[in-house]
């Protein structure tokens, strides 16, 4: 008897082993699923183990050429060994953002434990808009509907990846002169995609925002403080703003300038210190958005949508210009960024990852083409060089090319290139 029951005994226990190892795989499946819906915006901006980037993947001078499938997954591949687990992009008026949503997607099927997620980007325009015709920034553009549409529809595909809705790119700061809206066009979409989450029509975790530069956050001059601009802060999940120490370079170099008591100082010293002020007036833009939020009664997260630092110049930040554009630079300011944004739970979405040569098409070396931390054809620039000592790029390639150094990897050939910032005197020559 006793025998008997033994038996019985294990012929149940394997009975129930059987029904556990054929139910564990869909299982599997689902907590997958559900673990990656749980995951939510708040859980992932400010959060260091997620650091995010912009992202482009146009290898061509023109965004009619689209990068493919297999070249999106190739940059998501390079991006996720790097440690990036969040991306930005910018408009869903081109096939682009909708392909990377998909390499994602794919990707996360081949391996269960890739992990990326998209802050996407809605363009938003004035009337007029790159046209010819004279822009109306009162009025806004009638493909706005149409943008937002898109992006709804993407969110609600793509549930499990995209974490942030964003309405416009310094779509309200006026030197935006071909195509800024007024502060009231983003409040209206930002309230209507608010209004969905409500009507269970966008999932309730989505948060919404707009990138917008620290000035039509209200941190800079006073003819951005408006109602609209309060009741937009208001109704944002988060604020992104952009801050550009590298533009202000040329347009506002007090910063940058030599001051008279570093003359002493060897170059790369020279050099070293300018870094840290280009650091210190990110951060009082950021502080000055902070400053603006909190004098109306509002306390929300604030990030940065955009910052970052061009490794190439023929123009106002060029050597005849600020002197503020090589690889060295744009390595210390990078790590800089990174150090302090991780360090305060700010997240940062760096621009950017790539090149992308269509920025400025007519001017190979114009600084819009050379924000990328990686050329087009997949070098890392100084700023990754320890990455590649590291291994971190093994195996992974762009536009076929194993991952390598810019220069060879000669820093004396790269630091030729380094200027000194210019003194107060020679900037005013400019």
């Amino acid at each position: 008897m006793r025998g008997q029951l033994k038996t019985i005994s294990i012929f149940l226990m394997v009975l129930l082993c059987f029904a556990c190892k054929n139910q564990n795989k869909p299982q599997d499946k689902i907590n997958i699923v559900d673990q990656e819906m749980k995951i939510t915006a708040k859980d992932i901006l400010g959060n260091p183990d997620y650091l995010a980037i912009s992202y482009g993947g146009y290898r061509k001078k023109s965004r009619e050429e689209q990068p493919t499938l297999v070249e999106l997954k190739e940059d998501m591949k390079i991006l996720s060994a790097m440690g990036i687990r969040i991306i930005r992009t910018y408009n869903v008026q081109l096939p682009h953002a909708s392909n990377v949503l998909k390499a994602i997607r794919e990707l996360k099927k081949e391996d269960s434990d890739f992990e990326m997620y998209v802050m996407l980007g809605a363009w938003i325009d004035c009337k007029n808009a790159w046209t010819g015709m004279e822009p109306d920034h009162n009025v806004e553009s009638e493909a706005n509907a149409a943008e937002i549409e898109r992006a709804v529809n993407l969110a609600n595909q793509y549930p499990d990846i995209v974490k942030v809705l964003a309405v416009g790119n310094e779509a309200m700061v006026k030197w935006a002169a071909s195509y800024y809206v007024q502060p009231n066009v983003i409040l209206k979409w930002v309230n209507h995609l608010q209004d969905l989450k409500v009507e269970g029509k966008l999932p309730t975790e989505l948060w919404i925002t707009s990138s917008d530069d620290f000035a039509s956050w209200g941190g800079g001059d006073a003819e951005y403080h408006t109602p609209d601009l309060e009741a937009l802060i208001k109704a944002v999940d988060y604020i992104s703003m952009h801050t550009y120490p590298y533009h202000n370079t040329h347009y506002n170099p007090e910063f940058w300038t030599q001051p008279d008591d570093e003359e002493e100082l060897s170059d790369k010293e020279k050099v070293d210190k300018a870094m840290q002020r280009a650091l210190l007036f990110a951060q009082k833009q950021y502080d000055s958005v902070t400053n603006y939020m909190k004098s109306l009664g509002v306390n929300k997260p604030i990030h940065i949508g955009e910052t970052g630092w061009a490794s190439v110049s023929n123009g106002f930040y060029g050597p005849n210009g600020s002197r503020a554009t090589d690889e060295y630079k744009q390595a210390m300011y990078h790590k800089l960024i990174r150090d302090w944004t991780s360090n305060a739970g700010i997240s940062c979405f760096y621009f950017e990852a790539f090149n992308e040569p269509w920025k400025d098409a007519q001017n190979p070396k114009g600084s819009e083409n050379h924000f990328g931390l990686f050329t087009v054809d997949g070098k890392a620039k100084y700023a990754l060089w320890d990455m590649v000592d590291q291994g971190v790029f093994n195996g992974l390639t762009r536009n076929g090319n194993a991952i390598t150094k810019t220069y060879n990897g000669e820093l004396n050939a790269l630091m030729e290139n380094v200027l000194v910032p210019p003194t107060n005197t020679e900037m005013k020559a400019h």
